[in-house]
């Protein structure tokens, strides 16, 4: 079986890749690093840090690149089984327009084996975005063999991959042994690949919207309240206790609103979030809290792991007290390296808190929310 896997980052080598060259997929990354494609097509092999309650080293290999701009790609699309992403969901438009020429050359020369391709990003349904971008760069007479013969299938994907600290190697990855990635097997086109660590569902929005409000939500309260006391790291941060009772709290307070949605347990997703929370405390994870707070006003967004959990606590009724202090921490967090946080910081000084509030939130500025996040904003130092 062979795969191209758009993204030979961190997160590409370190999560997806990994898998599917775990399943004896036949595995060509696709990516604009010149640096990073020279050195897989020399070594075919990279090692992965696997960290948990120890730490082992695993190879990954008979791998292969490209360079993203290359027309070699598109052929190399015409001949592919399976296509999954990790770029980030602001690139997803911008490979849409390779993997559509890709596929114009695969129907043209009468390929009509089943291709399914999978965007594995912090995205909520990133393959159905894809999905719409792909369409507008190809042909219509395309289009009918596309419905019939690619699928595009949504997923939830999780695990912690920081920075590598190998300055030697830079092919070298560190990630955290916990892994998820679940999809939605409904949209299949074809056989669904045997791949270890692929977990199928039918409810994939329960999946998606249980990461997001406790991973993401959690994750984030624990930079931006980490920020706020002068913490560099997650782990800094969720071993300073008033912090992780904190975001335990916030989490707790997104987990209802997954209870009344969706009827989880109770029991079980208390325990999910402890789990997280021993994540964060991993002592192999130096994952700098810039990194994690980085992109504040994408974070904000009202479908993203601060507003979308509120959003929910909001149609329950239910309690947001630690919700409504993360959103104004994220008011607070400055970086010179993010144009985001900068664009951020910008605003509130042109325009004041609710109208800025307002404007990447959708929060109303008279709500009683809103005000609350103000009062908050007002009174952190």
């Amino acid at each position: 079986m062979k795969s191209v896997h758009f993204g030979a980052g961190n997160i590409g080598r370190g999560f997806i890749g990994k898998l599917l060259s775990d399943a004896h997929v036949e595995v060509t990354f696709a990516d604009v690093d010149d640096q990073i494609i020279d050195q897989l097509n020399t070594l075919h092999t990279y090692n992965v840090k696997v960290v948990g309650s120890d730490c082992q080293t695993e190879v990954v290999s008979s791998v292969n690149a490209i360079n993203s701009n290359s027309d070699d790609l598109i052929d190399l699309i015409g001949e592919t089984n399976l296509i999954t992403t990790a770029v980030g969901p602001n690139v997803l438009a911008i490979i849409a327009k390779k993997i559509a020429q890709g596929l114009a050359l695969r129907f043209e020369a009468n390929n009509d084996e089943p291709l399914n391709i999978i965007a594995c990003e912090n995205m909520i349904r990133g393959t159905s975005y894809i999905k719409k971008e792909v369409y507008k760069h190809l042909d219509e007479k395309y289009h009918e063999k596309m419905d019939r013969l690619v699928g595009f299938v949504d997923s939830a994907v999780d695990r912690i991959v920081p920075p590598s600290e190998a300055a030697n190697d830079p092919l070298e990855v560190t990630v955290e042994s916990f892994s998820e990635w679940i999809v939605d097997e409904q949209q299949f086109k074809g056989e669904i690949p045997a791949i270890d660590g692929m977990q199928k569902t039918d409810d994939l929005m329960a999946f998606i919207e249980r990461k997001l409000f406790t991973l993401n939500t959690g994750h984030i309260m624990t930079a931006y309240l980490g920020a706020l006391a002068g913490h560099k790291t997650v782990k800094e941060a969720i071993d300073d206790d008033v912090i992780r009772t904190q975001v335990r709290q916030a989490m707790q307070e997104s987990g209802e609103v997954l209870i009344k949605r969706y009827g989880f347990d109770r029991e079980l997703h208390n325990a999910y979030i402890e789990k997280i929370i021993g994540r964060f405390a991993n002592p192999y994870l130096h994952d700098e809290i810039d990194r994690v707070g980085r992109q504040p006003i994408r974070k904000l967004g009202e479908n993203d792991r601060l507003v979308k959990p509120l959003l929910g606590t909001i149609e329950y009724g239910t309690d947001n007290t630690m919700l409504l202090k993360g959103i104004a921490a994220a008011f607070k967090y400055t970086n010179s390296d993010d144009p985001q946080a900068l664009e951020l910081q910008t605003s509130l000084e042109s325009i004041g808190f609710l109208a800025t509030l307002a404007k990447y939130t959708g929060l109303a500025p008279t709500s009683k929310e809103a005000l609350e996040i103000e009062r908050l904003f007002t009174a952190m130092q």
